[in-house]
């Protein structure tokens, strides 16, 4: 297995190997990195709301999602408030490209998975057409 450095502005990624979908899922595959970024296409901006989503994310794992996505620049992070300090996270460009990956992904399900609910994926097209017609 070839295994090379690439360095980027933020982080040095050690890739497996050259497959983009092998490193992809490196930064975005596990079980809750893509709950996180669906939270985020559908309006949700603070760390209490994203603890609010039905999934339940453990709060070590939502903060260390919420640094990740930061390093690999798929989030941004801003203070709103400044005592005590609270932070709002944002989607950035790179981001905002996952939202094609999630349609597809929520396609899959509805088609393939019994029972699926559409709640949040009605919640999360709403929101992207509200966003295009901005």
């Amino acid at each position: 297995m070839n295994k090379s450095t690439t360095k980027t502005d933020k982080t040095d990624f050690l890739k497996r190997s050259e497959c983009p979908i092998t490193n992809s899922l490196d930064i975005i595959g596990d079980k809750w990195t893509l709950l996180i970024i669906r939270d985020l296409f559908i309006g949700k901006k603070t760390y209490s709301e994203f603890q609010q989503s039905p999934e339940g994310i453990p709060t070590n794992i939502l903060s260390d999602r919420l640094k990740r996505l930061q390093v690999y620049g798929i989030i941004d992070k801003s203070p709103y408030q400044e005592r005590p300090v609270r932070y709002e996270y944002l989607l950035t460009k790179q981001g905002k490209a996952l939202g094609e990956i999630l349609t597809s992904i929520k396609d899959w399900g509805l088609e393939f998975i019994p029972g699926t609910n559409t709640r949040l994926v009605d919640e999360y097209l709403k929101k992207q057409q509200q966003d295009n017609e901005i």
